[in-house]
């Protein structure tokens, strides 16, 4: 079914999407621990591999009628021909009139994908060159700073997708990143995340990467301000600004306003939405973090996983199957957030960094065609790793009220190997599913002897779905093929709900009001407000005196 047809009949009339209203009555109360003993190859049968990944998705709700009825959704929702317009350049972005094009910064060279009559690909590798140019004389020491030191510290200011995905692929790869560097990361505008990520630091030795695609982004200009008032007191010169500062954008009149050289800018383009951008110069700190070799790697991996998205059939496709089954729980069991627990300390700010993807992507309330939803679209996404999660809100995944489907991920091999505890973090994987699973009926806790007063309270129910995803190790390749499996995951979804999954208009109003109440913070208040707002502003006044 083709885009136009598919939009054209809203989501509840298709078929596919009546047939698993009436499916979803007759199995919604079936339970795991009936659906594996009759079927002894679950397990193994309900499984899926591609690139490295290994998905077991067998302790899901689900049977193969499910898996059919979802896969016939996705076929008339029209997701291959919308899957199809995104990698050739369609603009597919209809509310900012843009092409959707992440999956070009990862295109290896000689490759072609078009935007308005233009080759992207090579643009796409003059820019990745210069960054590796550039990073090899920063790690090589030879780009000296204003007084003639090497650069030892590296601060990224940025926000949103400008900061959480350089984050999330420092911390996550940080086995990889050079020792004798530090590099720190500023986002809030609150003066304490610059103050304390300064407060040690030598600004003769340090360099700043201001990340902002305009230049004018509230928070990191400021922040970029500060920093350029904390080099210079230091520093003294402002022609040290063009040693201690890129950018990360593409307003060149802006970025030369400011002092920074222009032949230390590096540009992207508007097909590149913010949570989608850590692997182009948004990833600047990351590869100056792990060198140039490695960020190739990263994009490898991406790569990978864009090719399986695009050509695999869809009942052997990763992110197909990840997002039919998150829109199963979300829309017909009226699940509300999804638990992603990376077993793997380094992956401890990768849920952080799926809260951005998904659900600024998918917490939309009307269609492409600018209807008012009637079902429910983007889940809450949270998480912790694990083992920490376990002493901390599995209690409520386990034995409270909500159904919470739970997305697994851990790897074969450590990076750290340090006696059992590789396999004591994996048993906890395999145990944690097995458990929400199946769960411990009345019976089962009485033959432990357990007081019948008691026996109410040390039953798990279980029937709780999760998705466990095992990798061989955290490579810079297998980053990569992570980020980009929930990165089309959630492009599955948004395709199955009619809604944009690329635009984000509702980070503006509180930015636009932000704006016109700093001048009344600062001046005199306008009283132009709700009663609310109009008290708390002259509280708040009244207060810091």
């Amino acid at each position: 079914m083709s885009i136009d047809t598919a939009l054209t009949t809203p989501l509840t009339k298709l078929a596919a999407w009546k047939a698993l209203e009436d499916h979803f009555k007759k199995i919604s109360k079936q339970h795991l621990r009936d659906l594996f003993a009759n079927d002894p190859d679950r397990g193994t049968r309900l499984t899926a591999e591609a690139e490295g990944i290994y998905l077991d998705y067998s302790k899901h709700r689900i049977t193969d009628e499910t898996l059919k009825l979802l896969l016939q959704l996705a076929e008339e929702s029209g997701l291959k021909a919308r899957l199809d317009a995104m990698f050739s350049g369609e603009k597919i972005n209809i509310t900012e009139k843009r092409a959707v094009l992440h999956v070009a910064l990862r295109a290896p060279k000689g490759e072609k994908i078009v935007v308005d009559g233009e080759d992207v690909v090579p643009a796409v590798h003059e820019v990745l060159d210069r960054m590796a140019a550039f990073s090899e004389r920063i790690r090589s020491g030879e780009w000296k700073g204003h007084t003639g030191k090497p650069i030892k510290n590296v601060i990224n200011i940025g926000i949103g997708g400008s900061d959480l995905g350089p984050v999330m692929a420092y911390e996550a790869l940080r086995h990889y990143s050079r020792r004798d560097m530090t590099f720190r990361f500023v986002s809030n505008v609150d003066g304490t995340d610059f103050a304390e990520a300064t407060h040690d630091l030598d600004a003769e030795e340090t360099l700043f990467i201001i990340s902002s695609k305009t230049f004018t982004t509230l928070e990191t200009m400021t922040n970029a301000h500060t920093a350029r008032d904390w080099a210079l007191k230091k520093l003294g010169d402002a022609k040290a600004v063009a040693k201690h500062f890129v950018a990360v954008s593409t307003n060149a009149e802006e970025v030369t306003k400011f002092g920074i050289d222009t032949a230390n800018m590096f540009g992207f383009w508007d097909w590149v939405g913010g949570r989608y951008s850590m692997d182009s110069a948004i990833g600047l700190s990351t590869m100056l973090a792990v060198g140039p070799d490695n960020f190739k790697k990263l994009l490898a991996g991406f790569h990978s996983i864009d090719e399986h998205f695009r050509t695999a059939p869809f009942e052997k496709n990763l992110p197909v199957l990840m997002g039919l089954l998150s829109v199963w729980y979300n829309d017909f069991f009226d699940a509300q957030t999804v638990a992603v627990l990376p077993y793997d300390q380094y992956l401890k700010r990768f849920p952080a960094y799926l809260q951005q993807l998904t659900m600024e992507s998918n917490g939309k309330h009307v269609t492409l065609s600018g209807e008012h939803v009637t079902y429910e679209t983007g889940p809450i996404f949270w998480g912790e790793p694990g083992t920490n999660g376990q002493h901390s809100f599995y209690q409520l995944i386990h034995q409270g009220t909500k159904l919470i489907p739970c997305d697994f991920i851990g790897f074969a091999k450590t990076l750290n190997p340090l006696g059992n505890h590789h396999d004591l973090l994996m048993a906890n994987v395999f145990a944690q599913t097995e458990a929400l699973a199946f769960g411990k009926t009345a019976e089962e806790v009485k033959a432990e002897g357990t007081p019948d007063w008691l026996v109410p309270h040390r039953v798990f129910e279980g029937n709780r779905p999760t998705n466990t995803i095992l990798m061989e190790e955290l490579t810079p390749e297998a980053l990569g093929k992570l980020v980009a499996l929930y990165e089309h995951s959630v492009f599955t979804q948004g395709a199955i709900w009619q809604i944009d999954s690329f635009d984000q208009w509702g980070v503006e109003l509180g930015k636009v009001l932000a704006k016109r109440i700093i001048g009344e913070l600062e001046g005199p208040a306008s009283g132009k407000h709700d009663s609310s707002t109009n008290t708390l502003i002259a509280r708040y006044k009244k207060q810091r005196g």
